[in-house]
């Protein structure tokens, strides 16, 4: 199948469904509660099903809001919206009842699904007073307590088993849709580490154009038909790519029945990729490295030998006879009881979402779990670059995808050019223009690209970098992924804009809340790698974490800088 000759991400579907075995399981929650499979056939049948329902309700264009934590129907859901000619609007589970008033009223969706009753509850109240809504579909079954309650009236409902008791007639086919590569398959809301989320619009050819890139990434990595297990929000612009390129391969496809169970599920997935954030990354990293830094005697000889071994590698430096000798040991002994504890056909990591430290990065792959780095936003659907895996390079996310054009500004900032960049934002022109100028997308990141190879290297996020009273630019990300590789600390964040010196914020790991001064220790000893303008002079130890839940982190686990700023001001302040 040619990628660059598809119109729409529907024709995609449409024919890796008819190059399948019809009867094969393509899709497969890990929900006890709910283990539902659907083969290609049944996946096909019920996309026709609910986009016949969709249309009835909705013109061509009409937004549809999607609220649903990862399980098949959330596939079947957004591709039935784009059947019909309708536009994705994912939104994450974990936004607040304020949240979803925001988005609703920002994009004025004709039509809603959202997977079931809890949700229902966060979003009925908006629902109810919006006439633009004219239908609700529920993935599960609506509790009858939502009806007695007067909470949702029945006329303006429906649920997603019923709409599937429904015949397809002859006609009920993937015709050829008038989408086409220029046309918006989706907004997604940027989560956003300040201000409200702004809605970007993304094309069918800036996510197929993604895909190509992807095939070509994962091509040298299966010799079978690969397996992938979905964990990351489908409402994330990475995760909601990703589907396209697990068509594309035609991969089987687990979703995690949640992030508390996510090992469990791996074990049972026995996943070949799997995409994540460098948060999940940090706490492998901290994980794996407490349990090697028990061992004694000959294991802590055999660790010791993995880690400098498989750097050595990774880096192309030359081996002797007897390192090669001993790395080909140490992979059957150490390397591969690591694989084990990923369901033993791991392939590659891919971390995207945010800036993987060079340390955890050199690590993974030296103990036998290959990480590919990539970079991108959701501004450029969201791939912009991926490191391949015959050459990988830790410190850098890669060369750029082919069809992107990338180039570093004056000021070192990355410009993206190409048919992966936005359509624009939803409804905000004026701020479209400003980040889009002459077709360069203006990404916020500070880089350099190699002149060698072409690789890209992220050093900044233009907006994170603080300027010290002397008028120096200081990077945190940088300080902060040094502290929080600690396996005393949890989670960082560094202050001091316009400030004499820098401070930092510190949620301490459980086993050692109370333990202020060895965590003193340990910036003493990090402030010893920093030069002078970056040490820290002073530490405020809290012992709530940064969350999802409590506002303070975005559903890609990054540190909403602005609103931890808010909370913990008056303790910042008092540091100076």
């Amino acid at each position: 199948m040619n990628l660059n000759n598809l119109n729409n991400l529907i024709e995609l579907f449409a024919n890796q469904a008819k190059k399948q075995n019809r009867k094969s399981i393509f899709l497969q929650w890990l929900n006890p509660n709910s283990k539902k499979t659907y083969t290609w056939e049944e996946t096909e049948k019920n996309i026709l099903k609910l986009s016949k329902e969709i249309n009835k309700n909705i013109k061509e264009g009409d937004r549809c809001l999607l609220v649903s934590e990862n399980r098949p129907e959330w596939f079947i859901s957004d591709l039935a919206i784009m059947l019909a000619g309708g536009i994705t609007v994912p939104a994450y589970t974990t936004y607040t009842e304020e949240d979803y008033k925001y988005l609703i009223e920002d994009c004025e969706p004709s039509l809603v699904i959202v997977s079931n009753n809890e949700m229902l509850k966060k979003l009925s109240n908006t629902i109810n007073e919006k006439s633009f809504i004219k239908k609700v579909i529920t993935l599960d079954q609506i509790n009858k307590v939502m009806y007695d309650l007067k909470i949702i009236s029945k006329e303006k409902y429906l649920d997603f088993e019923t709409i599937l008791k429904n015949n397809l007639l002859e006609e009920d086919k993937f015709k050829n849709s008038k989408l086409k590569r220029t046309s918006p398959a989706c907004i997604i809301y940027t989560s956003g580490t300040g201000g409200n989320p702004k809605g970007v619009i993304l094309s069918h050819g800036g996510i197929l154009n993604n895909v190509v890139g992807a095939c070509e990434i994962m091509r040298p990595l299966f010799n079978s038909r690969p397996v992938f297990l979905t964990w990351l929000p489908l409402s994330h612009s990475y995760e909601h790519s990703v589907q396209f390129a697990q068509i594309a391969v035609g991969a089987k496809v687990f979703y995690a029945e949640k992030i508390e169970k996510l090992l469990e599920n791996i074990a049972e997935a026995k996943p070949s990729i799997m995409t994540a954030v460098p948060r999940f990354y940090q706490n492998l990293y901290n994980k794996i490295n407490i349990n090697l830094k028990k061992q004694t005697g000959f294991k802590a000889k055999l660790i010791e030998a993995t880690l400098r071994l498989g750097k050595k590698k990774l880096l192309n430096q030359k081996m002797t006879f007897s390192e090669k000798l001993f790395n080909f040991i140490v992979d059957k002994l150490v390397r591969k009881k690591i694989k084990k504890q990923f369901g033993g056909n791991l392939k590659a990591f891919v971390s995207g979402g945010g800036a993987l430290d060079r340390e955890i990065g050199e690590f993974l792959n030296s103990v036998g779990l290959p990480t590919l780095q990539g970079y991108g936003l959701t501004e450029t659907s969201p791939v912009v670059s991926c490191n391949p895996i015959h050459k990988i390079k830790v410190e850098t996310v890669g060369p750029p995808f082919n069809g992107n054009k990338v180039k570093i500004a004056h000021d070192g900032e990355i410009l993206v050019k190409g048919e992966n960049v936005m359509l624009g934002y939803w409804n905000k022109k004026e701020e479209t223009d400003k980040v889009i100028v002459n077709g360069w997308l203006h990404t916020g990141d500070i880089g350099e690209i190699d002149p060698d190879d072409g690789y890209l290297k992220i050093t900044d996020r233009k907006k994170d970098i603080i300027v010290s009273a002397g008028g120096d630019n200081i990077s945190p990300a940088k300080i902060e992924n040094m502290i929080t590789n600690e396996p005393e600390i949890d989670q960082c964040m560094i202050y001091g804009d316009k400030k004499n010196y820098l401070v930092a914020l510190i949620v301490p790991h459980k086993d050692f809340i109370n333990e202020k001064q060895k965590i003193d220790k340990v910036i003493e000893k990090i402030n010893k790698k920093l030069t002078l303008l970056e040490k820290i002079k002073k530490i405020q130890l809290i012992d709530e974490s940064f969350s999802i839940e409590n506002g303070l982190m975005t559903p890609t686990m990054k540190v909403k800088r602005k609103k931890v700023t808010e909370k913990y001001k008056n303790q910042l302040e008092s540091l100076y």
